[in-house]
């Protein structure tokens, strides 16, 4: 639990803004220090939220209580049971998300990796040699299509072609 050296009082009510007097605005000094730092590259690493989303692959889970719920002007609850139910919606689901991650984090992303690996011995063993081996083997097959087209299908839509030319339509409006 956090300490009472840490907490700050400030007035919610925007009453008053036009005087902003020394005594109204307290600056805390901590007495304690502050945590140490680990100097792990691996902890380090972990404590910036954006290096674990990169590419932003996942905006569209930055979901607050905002987004989930709003009251209208005109009907509002009390104050303090909208503040603590921000604070239980934002307790809930981090902490709920810690729980299902610590739970289910490892044999996911252990799943995924084998999945993954999966997929790419069988594209490297298994598609790449078909690719390799149709691009190997397409000249010649190439060459046989040819031959069946200029031999069956060319002298028949000749001759189709020959029987229609003779044909006119005539288009008029009537």
């Amino acid at each position: 639990m956090m300490s009472d050296e840490y907490l700050v009082e400030c007035k919610i009510d925007d009453d008053d803004d036009d005087d902003d007097s020394d005594e109204d605005v307290k600056k805390i000094q901590p007495s304690l220090a502050p945590p140490p730092q680990f100097s792990s590259s691996s902890q380090a690493s972990l404590t910036h939220v954006e290096t674990r989303d990169p590419y932003g692959v996942n905006n569209h889970l930055k979901v607050e209580f905002s987004d989930v719920l709003a009251e209208p002007p005109s009907t509002r609850s009390y104050d303090r049971v909208w503040v603590y139910s921000d604070i239980g919606f934002e307790s809930a689901r981090i902490w709920s998300y810690r729980c299902l991650t610590a739970v289910c984090a490892v044999p996911v992303s252990c799943l995924s990796g084998c999945l993954f690996a999966l997929l790419a011995c069988f594209h490297i063993w298994c598609v790449m040699p078909c690719i390799q081996v149709c691009h190997t083997c397409l000249p010649c097959v190439r060459s046989l299509w040819m031959s069946v087209v200029n031999i069956f299908i060319a002298p028949f839509c000749t001759s189709a072609a020959r029987c229609c030319s003779g044909v006119y339509v005539l288009v008029s409006k009537d």
